[in-house]
């Protein structure tokens, strides 16, 4: 990039300055350059211009783009390999000085002032940056419309820090309606969601610690001071001879499998492909985070050999949905994990027909949408077990369309991903299905259960979150601090970890990515030291009891579904006179 400095590792490269030369910019610059559509991040205190980055970077473009304008030096750091973290030195065009006082990116529905000639303007602007910078913990006032729902909430509520429960659940119906018309709302469905929305967000700030800037800079600074404990105690380094031992228990299930396939014991044989491949997510999982080799290339091999290969599902597609789900975990508007339109809604705001910034659509709260969530509790396990029908669709979605990098050190991974999910269908669909079974029925049999068999997979994930928080703090709320409101771990004996796969320690996993499960358990006890230095609540649920709170979680949903309709009822008979016809 021609004009600016660049810093590779400690040295400079001949011709290029010196990082500490690079020129401090302000709050008022870094906004007007995301204004003309640059791509800027903050990390260590350094200005990013990663445009030219976008189409490369193998973990998909939205992850970067829900970076935009906020320090993300956390994120950076947790994801990413030191080798790609020393690439993006290149990147740097400035530092910044202070404190910085996050956006809300573009992507997320915040706006940017470019710059303007008018001397007298740009000297107001002057001005009026400088005062964004004493403003409270929140988004600059610039980057983002007021929110008649967040900016309604207590930002500077103090945190009561309860212990044990992951959050309050939803009123009745009754006191539902009567809040609505307590708040001086008009009566009907979006008031009732909004209504909704300013609970969840009092709740969550009154359970966690406060977003002033002095208590989430504590709580920064202590999670990276675990984040070097962590390494010293060398809890990084991936235990090899715990995945010899996983190759043991995958070369038995798919033995097994042959075995009672050949004896043509198809539903048997069928139980032990789909146990084959559950356990195998767990490592391409792991590879996907560069957990095994650290070598981003090694694991990425690795990730395809296993999900493509001998999974038929696609690791590049995971690597895209998956980092953006680490970032905007929980999130309705932007996290495609907890995006199941029309199959749940694990928060009332689905209800309002939202936009996926991930899919780029509306995801319509339409007649079978209603249909779908009024009854998601009851249907809720019985889903699942369908759960990798989809994943196939998504992956061939993401392949077929070229929806990953096509350039840069990733470009030849669509080309071998498709080459893998051919094999697949081969060995599985043509060698298995239509060769070594007899007659459709078998098939049809063979077909459903092994696939059914994962379910245990689907509902592991969907566990650690659904029954979380979705609300949305503002940006000032630090990473650490936003994983563990919106993460929960599952509590089981250690003899289960093979079962659960990691998974099982979703709320470590998500503060640390990097760290190989094999070593999350022992890392799971520095975290709750951290969680009760610091003040964050550490959800933690045996198996059954975190279940029953997901179930818990889709019934308040559906139930709210069902005053929605009560509100739009009484709004369509009522035609004018609303509050009348609430009250006759």
């Amino acid at each position: 990039m021609a004009g600016t400095d660049i810093l590779i590792g400690d040295k400079p490269r001949q011709g290029q300055k010196m990082a500490l030369s690079l020129p401090v910019l302000s709050v008022r610059e870094v906004e007007a350059l995301i204004a003309e559509g640059r791509a800027i991040i903050i990390v260590d205190q350094y200005v990013l211009k990663v445009d030219a980055w976008l189409k490369y970077h193998p973990g998909g473009d939205k992850a970067i783009m829900h970076m935009v304008g906020r320090d993300a030096t956390d994120e950076v750091n947790v994801l990413h390999s030191a080798e790609a973290r020393q690439m993006m030195d290149r990147y740097r065009i400035g530092k910044i000085d202070g404190r910085w006082r996050n956006f809300l990116p573009p992507i997320q529905g915040g706006t940017f002032r470019a710059n303007n000639p008018d001397s007298e303007r740009d000297e107001e602007d002057a001005v009026l940056a400088q005062l964004i910078r004493d403003l409270p913990p929140s988004s600059h006032s610039s980057s983002r419309a007021p929110s008649p729902i967040f900016d309604a909430a207590d930002a500077s509520t103090t945190a009561v820090r309860h212990r044990g429960q992951s959050g309050a659940r939803g009123s009745s119906s009754a006191s539902s309606i009567s809040s609505i018309e307590e708040s001086g709302a008009p009566l009907d469905g979006m008031a009732h969601l909004d209504v909704l929305t300013r609970k969840e967000i009092k709740l969550d700030l009154d359970k966690y610690p406060s977003l002033d800037d002095e208590t989430q800079d504590t709580i920064v600074q202590k999670y990276r001071l675990l984040g070097e404990r962590i390494k010293v105690e060398g809890l990084f380094e991936c235990n090899y001879s715990a995945y010899a031992i996983e190759g043991a228990r995958y070369a038995i299930l798919f033995g097994l499998m042959l075995f009672f396939l050949h004896k043509g014991w198809y539903a048997i044989s069928a139980v032990f492909l789909g146990c084959f491949w559950h356990q195998l997510v767990f490592t391409a999982h792991d590879a996907g985070h560069m957990g095994i080799t650290h070598s981003f290339h090694g694991d990425t091999v690795i990730g395809i050999i296993i999900a493509d290969f001998l999974g038929g599902l696609s690791i590049g597609w995971w690597k895209r949905n998956h980092n953006v789900h680490h970032i905007v975990t929980n999130s309705p508007e932007h996290d495609p994990d907890i995006e199941h339109m029309p199959f749940f809604a694990i928060s009332h705001r689905f209800l309002g027909s939202l936009r996926s910034t991930y899919y780029e659509r509306t995801m319509h709260y339409d007649i079978f949408a209603k249909a779908l969530v009024s009854v998601q509790h009851h249907m809720y396990f019985f889903i699942l077990l369908f759960g990798r029908f989809n994943l196939y669709r998504l992956s061939w979605e993401y392949l077929i369309l070229g929806l990953g990098p096509r350039k840069g050190p990733a470009w030849w991974h669509r080309h071998l991903e498709i080459a893998g999910n051919l094999f697949f269908w081969a060995w599985f669909g043509y060698g298995v299905l239509y060769r070594s079974i007899d007659g459709n029925w078998n098939r049809f049999v063979f077909l459903m259960v092994s696939h059914m068999v994962t379910a245990p997979l689907h509902g592991q994930i969907t566990l650690s979150h659904f029954a979380m928080s979705t609300a949305d703090l503002g940006v000032n709320e630090s990473f650490p601090q936003k994983m563990l409101r919106t993460t929960m771990d599952v509590d089981c004996p250690p003899w289960l970890d093979f079962f659960h796969g990691g998974l099982q320690f979703q709320a470590i996993h998500h503060l640390y990515p990097r760290i190989p499960r094999h070593n999350l358990r022992r890392t799971q006890k520095l975290v709750q030291e951290f969680c009760n230095e610091v003040g964050i609540p550490y959800a933690l649920y045996g198996f059954v009891d975190g279940n029953k709170e997901v179930v818990g979680r889709l019934a308040e949903v559906a139930r709210q579904a069902a005053i929605l309709a009560k509100c739009q009822s009484v709004v369509a008979a009522a035609g004018g006179d609303l509050h009348h016809a609430y009250h006759s």
